[in-house]
């Protein structure tokens, strides 16, 4: 089967910028994602179209189709009490935040007594990124997988 609008797709990905790896799901549960609905990245979305399982492939992709450019006026100050990942927050680190759209990473800029300046910009921004994919399973999305608008299952989305 090949990957196409409502398929679940699982897979394993290898994430680099340049020569630094970002991240890695090697060696851990593959992601999940159902496939037309926009739950990845775009351009990762367009280059898994029409591959099948066990294809590998690598894909670089431009800001613009990936999280988009950095835009340098995207600060906020938020309380410290909606921001979680630390009990100490510094410079640099990486906070999420629940907001109407979903949860969302921004990044520490200066920490006060009861807020924090946070820059909005995903942290991959304005970044070139290259994949290295490898396809575990696709299969068919499920009634209520479709409904959802997302997989469910291991590397998928769980309800609790």
């Amino acid at each position: 089967m090949n990957i196409a609008k409502d398929s679940v797709v699982q897979f394993h990905y290898t994430l680099t910028e340049g020569d630094a790896e970002l991240e890695s799901t090697i060696g851990a549960d593959p992601m999940a994602y159902l496939h037309g609905h926009g739950n990845i990245i775009a351009g990762l979305e367009q280059a898994m179209a029409g591959k099948g399982a066990g294809d590998s492939f690598s894909v670089t992709i431009e800001p613009a189709d990936a999280y988009g450019e950095r835009k340098e006026d995207l600060t906020q100050r938020i309380p410290l009490k909606h921001m979680q990942g630390a009990k100490k927050w510094r410079p640099g680190m990486t906070a999420w935040v629940q907001t109407d759209q979903g949860q969302r990473q921004v990044t520490v800029i200066k920490v006060g007594k009861f807020n924090a300046d946070c820059d909005l910009n995903h942290p991959l921004a304005g970044k070139t990124l290259t994949f290295a994919v490898e396809i575990v399973a696709v299969r068919e999305a499920t009634a209520e997988e479709k409904a959802h608008g997302h997989a469910h299952g291991v590397g998928g989305h769980h309800h609790h």
